[in-house]
């Protein structure tokens, strides 16, 4: 399957990765040290969008630990952190050691100066893929941890003498947790998953994407009653493990874009009700 530039820059505006925000407002949410108060209101979509009446996720609970907290984004939806406590609780029940918690938004949401353009609405999270035994760390010293890739030097498989079922385990309980809307990994790690769970239900929430070799990033869909808050188009049916996920293996996806010639377009606007949970108390 090929997908198409336009297709391509349209989905990256819903993903994390590594470029600085196009906003030049992000600083503001950023400065915003706490959550405003009142209900939980979603306003917008995962990389348009803000936040009232976030709630944090602890730095430290049974089964989980929040890494590099110093950056302040582990505030969410209640259904969010109630979804990572879950998981952390069927990782243990499945015999796994503690799960590493990273990124899920800012106290207000909105757009990060860096790191993310999506996680803006309290209902992203990012969940480093470590299965190792390891012992239990301070929270200065959870700002310096290194997870390894998953995925070959080449990008073309997973680096079996890391990648074991155990990240298949850890990876496919998160899908089936309640109101997982998808879970994006690596293509590699997509690619291993269907040589070894094709036609399992959950796998139709995995979805390939670049980066994403040490962590996967779990989205879920509007909570009941937010009437602002706007989905990500539905996933498509099957399991996933078919041309489109052959595609990116391709020459054409691994070839780098084409810078564009034309003047880059104003940032978009996040929608009006975000400027008055911005200023509120």
């Amino acid at each position: 399957m090929r997908m198409t530039t336009g297709l391509l820059a349209a989905s990256l505006a819903l993903l994390s990765f590594p470029l600085e925000a196009a906003d030049p407002a992000a600083s503001r949410w950023a400065a915003a040290s706490r959550p405003s108060s009142g209900a939980t209101r979603v306003i917008g979509g995962h990389g348009l969008g803000c936040i009232a009446g976030a709630v944090a996720l602890p730095a430290d609970g049974p089964g989980w630990q929040v890494v590099r907290v110093s950056r302040n984004r582990f505030w969410g939806h209640p259904a969010m952190v109630a979804t990572l406590r879950d998981l952390a609780s069927a990782a243990t029940q499945a015999g796994l050691p503690q799960i590493w918690i990273g990124d899920l938004g800012q106290p207000r949401g909105g757009p990060m100066p860096w790191g993310h353009s999506s996680h803006q609405v309290g209902l992203d999270a990012d969940v480093w893929l470590d299965v190792s035994r390891r012992p239990l760390l301070s929270v200065a010293a959870r700002e310096r941890i290194e997870v390894p890739s998953l995925v070959r030097a080449d990008g073309m498989a997973v680096d079996h003498t890391i990648y074991t079922e155990q990240h298949a385990t850890l990876i496919r309980l998160a899908a089936q947790q309640p109101g997982v809307d998808r879970i994006f990994v690596n293509p590699a790690i997509k690619q291993a998953l269907c040589g070894t769970h094709a036609g399992e239900p959950w796998l139709r929430r995995i979805r390939p994407w670049r980066g994403h070799d040490s962590h996967m990033h779990i989205r879920l869909r509007c909570p009941a009653g937010q009437a602002a808050c706007q989905d990500q188009a539905p996933v498509p049916a099957g399991d996933g493990c078919d041309a489109s996920l052959s595609w990116w293996f391709s020459e054409e996806a691994r070839r780098p874009p084409t810078p564009s010639t034309r003047p880059p377009a104003p940032p978009p606007r996040l929608p009006a009700a975000c400027a008055g949970i911005l200023a509120a108390p």
